[in-house]
């Protein structure tokens, strides 16, 4: 059967093609979702570490788990051989899913520990699975279909999460059993993924050839752009710690805004942003110059941090009801956020004519976006603690947007500098 599936999509049509993959991948990643972020849906009152509530520290403990794995990442995804990437994937989410058993089962001090290790092997799974698509001449197509995946697995989640708790699953047991849930599916996407062929000459002509980097490859294609790629790190610090604190928080933000208690309205706020982001972004792939096109993905993610700000200028002014907003916010979030993880690395390694795989420097951002989300919560109730959830975060919005839009003109001028500089030669 697997012979036959590979056999077909050897001969498809483009269409049928990224339709194919577009699925698979999609589906990988949402049930992934099903592994990480069912425990955000409860409120888990109570006293944490060190004056932190409960909710807080649990947030805390796998986001460190997760920032460790992309620190990790850097060197297992970059180098793992394709052959290799299900198996991983398999026994990374097995992995994942023993802890939220342990989660259940330990008293309440360990908690924190479990989720702790159930965030650890996660963090790798964004790059095995997009391993399987870059590459090719329809990468932003393929990546913005896989990216559609986190934007609405998370509220997605969160639903099913809160529908079992009204069901009657306690609030320690509802992250093992909704894990449970996504188990086949998550086998069969993978097996799906596993059919795929690798890019062909025509793709490797496109945008060059995706190998394993070594140390040393990283190193140099690092120094070659140093200036720009810690700009680009630095700028996703800022979207992950906004993205991450949007997520995890979304009960309490709903809850602020006059919106509690509506399971649905997790998935539903979140599937207008999907639909916007997915089809401006795939719309990226019609530009056939890497360097036109990389210049392009930074004018959209530019679009989206100054869509932040102005948003919740509306909000503040009374002239934006609270679910709009929302939509809004997320929409020029992951317009800015969504480009990282697909095709901005990957458009950059093809403009540059690098040899090697955007992975590698989709988890260098990653590992230190992570760092700062874990940053952000601390600053919150450490040094803020007597602002509320929204009030926090509205002033995060102003941060953000400003912050962000400022870096990515960096990023853009000094890219375009070096560019061109490269072209000219000696």
């Amino acid at each position: 059967m697997g012979r036959r599936a590979r056999g077909w999509l050897s001969r498809a049509s483009p269409a049928a093609f990224s339709t194919y993959a577009i699925f698979a991948a999609f589906s990988a990643y949402f049930c992934m979702y099903g592994f990480r972020k069912p425990f955000s849906a409860a409120t888990f009152d109570g006293q944490g570490f060190s004056g932190l509530d409960l909710k807080t520290t649990l947030v805390i403990s796998q986001v460190l788990g997760y920032t460790l794995s992309k620190f990790l990442g850097v060197k297992l995804v970059s180098e793992l051989a394709p052959g290799r990437r299900a198996l991983v994937l398999i026994g990374l989410i097995g992995f994942a899913e023993l802890a939220l058993l342990a989660f259940g089962l330990v008293s309440p001090p360990w908690r924190p520990v479990a989720i702790f290790f159930n965030g650890l092997p996660l963090g790798a799974v964004w790059g095995l699975v997009f391993g399987f698509l870059e590459g090719r001449r329809t990468s932003e197509i393929l990546g913005a279909g896989l990216s559609a995946s986190y934007i609405v697995a998370s509220g997605a989640v969160k639903s099913v999460g809160r529908a079992l708790l009204e069901f009657g699953v306690t609030e320690t047991w509802m992250p093992f059993v909704t894990g449970l849930i996504f188990v086949l599916p998550f086998l069969g996407a993978v097996w799906m993924l596993q059919q795929l062929p690798p890019p062909t000459p025509r793709d490797v002509a496109a945008r060059t050839q995706r190998a394993p980097m070594t140390s040393v490859e990283r190193r140099a294609f690092f120094l070659r752009f140093g200036v720009g790629l810690t700009v680009l790190t630095a700028l996703y610090t800022f979207l992950t710690a906004y993205r991450d604190f949007r997520d995890n928080f979304a009960a309490e933000i709903w809850r602020a805004v006059g919106h509690a208690g509506k399971p649905s309205l997790f998935v539903l706020s979140e599937l207008p942003i999907a639909v916007v982001v997915l089809l401006g972004l795939a719309l990226l792939y019609r530009i056939a110059d890497n360097r036109r096109a990389f210049f392009a993905v930074h004018l959209v993610m530019m679009a989206g941090t100054v869509l932040i700000g102005v948003a919740t200028l509306l909000f503040d002014l009374g002239v934006l009801p609270a679910l709009p907003w929302m939509i809004l916010i997320g929409t020029g979030l992951y317009l800015a956020y969504v480009p990282y993880g697909c095709m901005l690395f990957d458009r950059l390694i093809a403009a540059s004519g690098a040899a090697g795989t955007a992975v590698f420097m989709i988890y260098v951002t990653d590992a230190f976006g992570y760092a700062g989300s874990v940053g952000v919560l601390l600053y919150k109730e450490l040094g803020q603690a007597d602002l509320s959830w929204l009030a926090f975060f509205r002033g995060f919005s102003y941060v953000t947007s400003v912050v962000c839009t400022a870096a990515f003109i960096s990023s853009a001028w000094y890219f375009g500098r070096r560019m061109r500089a490269t072209k000219a030669g000696p």
